[in-house]
């Protein structure tokens, strides 16, 4: 089955399914409460923030090669090992070599959008070594053999019930529905974990050039777990995770806890600047780095397209786009879901499979008015459909549709009588319809805006 019909399959199911609508719409909307209740006590301008946001972004993406050399310059001074990995085969051959120098047989992993995007979990298992999840969400996901479900809040779809229940039959733990005690069954799951891995591995949410750091934020300390407790620390990152400098966090930090999470900042906060030094007690022996290109340098090269390269993966554009609220994050399958996987997944993987994400939008720009960033999501999904027909990825049903339409809509007198036609064929054809199409199919008005305007000229 192709990603389309998949696509499609799936959207159908989970738009009819009233449960799972409801359990995304209650998640997302304690997050619009909070979200609007923090930008307002926070940010003294909010659009000014976002403004300066995407005017440092845009200075990084102009500076973007002597960054990363900066960054690596810095970092590998301290006895870092930096790896460029040009794609996703490379970074997981980087990976593999890795574990194979240290004998690695287990790997603890904090959540990362990148190791998802390098099948990070699949390489594990194909070469024989155990991960396990430490991000509470992610772990979730990983009991029930599921892939996230939102870029920040990867078990959205699960109700605490469900939580339970996989708990119960998977670690062995009684079921139960209360959040604390969940908690408390995963904290004991994962204890021993950090102390008997191998290798520890994370993202970063940002890397900071001139200080040669990296920067990760979260709110379960399992991130500063993972990276610490193993002799090992491999961090997988996006070379556009960049900042120009370490002051540049006090917006950064607040502006993706604020967009991501509804909060002031997360619980944990931490700047990682290599292994372990002489002197000190704690941390990895050895850390490496491996930043992951993977088709940013191709994004990078479009002048349309770089603007998408200012991304904080904060999940904000995900919770209001009004199609991700229907039909989930499983429906995109991909590691990026919503409006920025429909942006940057075509990119990525290819327009031959992916060119439908781009039509799975309203385009009501709700998406652009809350990237924290200031990028407008909604023009760069035009580009993708532009992209499509361009190179004939949107079949012949729409292209001949969409000369239809052009042929309609051309002359006024062509635009009447078929609109008059629809109108009676869309009486004559309701009947048929199933009560669940019938429901979501909008009623027809009996006049058209020309006719009603007519009408209220004359009446002036």
């Amino acid at each position: 089955m192709s990603e389309l019909s998949q696509f499609l399959k799936q959207s159908r199911l989970l738009s009819r399914d009233e449960n799972h609508r409801l359990k995304i719409l209650k998640a997302i909307s304690t997050y619009d409460e909070k979200v609007d209740e923090i930008k307002t006590g926070q940010f003294k301008d909010w659009q000014q923030a976002r403004l300066t946001a995407a005017e440092i972004k845009e200075y990084v993406l102009d500076h973007l090669p002597s960054l990363l050399e900066e960054f690596e310059e810095k970092i590998s001074s301290r006895g870092v090992e930096v790896l460029w990995a040009r794609d996703k085969e490379e970074a997981q051959k980087y990976f593999v070599e890795i574990a194979t120098r240290h004998q690695a047989k287990k790997v603890v992993k904090s959540k990362s959008m990148t190791t998802e995007e390098i099948e990070f979990n699949e390489l594990c298992h194909d070469n024989g070594i155990e991960v396990i999840e430490s991000d509470l969400g992610e772990l979730i996901v990983q009991l029930a053999d599921e892939k996230p479900y939102h870029i920040v809040t990867p078990a959205m779809h699960k109700s605490k019930a469900e939580i339970g229940k996989l708990f119960q039959e998977r670690l062995g733990a009684p079921e139960t529905d209360n959040a604390e005690q969940l908690t408390m069954i995963a904290r004991e799951h994962l204890r021993k974990t950090y102390i008997t891995s191998d290798i520890g591995v994370t993202g970063a949410n940002f890397i900071v050039a001139r200080e040669g750091a990296l920067v990760l934020t979260e709110n379960e300390g399992n991130g500063r777990l993972t990276m610490s407790c193993p002799p090992i620390h491999v961090a997988i990152v996006g070379i556009e995770k960049v900042l120009p400098c370490l002051s540049d966090l006090s917006l950064f930090l607040p502006l993706l806890a604020t967009s991501g999470t509804g909060q002031q900042l997360t619980g944990y906060n931490s700047i990682i600047r290599g292994p372990r030094q002489n002197g000190e007690s704690d941390g990895p022996e050895k850390m490496y780095v491996i930043l992951l290109d993977n088709g940013r340098s191709k994004l990078f090269k479009k002048d349309r397209f770089r603007s998408i390269l200012r991304c904080i993966r904060c999940g904000a554009c995900l919770n209001a786009c009004p199609v991700y609220r229907t039909v989930g994050g499983h429906t995109y399958h991909t590691p990026y879901q919503g409006p920025i996987g429909s942006v940057i997944t075509p990119q990525f993987r290819g327009m031959e499979n992916w060119s439908h994400l781009a039509f799975a939008s309203s385009l009501c720009a709700a998406c652009s008015s809350v990237c924290p960033v200031n990028i407008n999501i909604h023009e760069l999904l035009l580009e993708n459909r532009w992209e499509a027909h361009q190179k004939s990825r949107t079949g012949i049903a729409w292209n001949i549709g969409l000369k239809f339409w052009a042929w309609t809509m051309s002359g006024r007198l062509r635009l009447n009588i078929l609109s008059r036609m629809g109108r009676y064929t869309y009486r004559l054809l309701l009947p048929f319809l199933s009560h669940s199409k019938r429901k979501r199919i909008p009623d027809i008005p009996s006049k058209s805006f020309k006719d009603m305007w007519k009408k209220y000229e004359q009446q002036k």
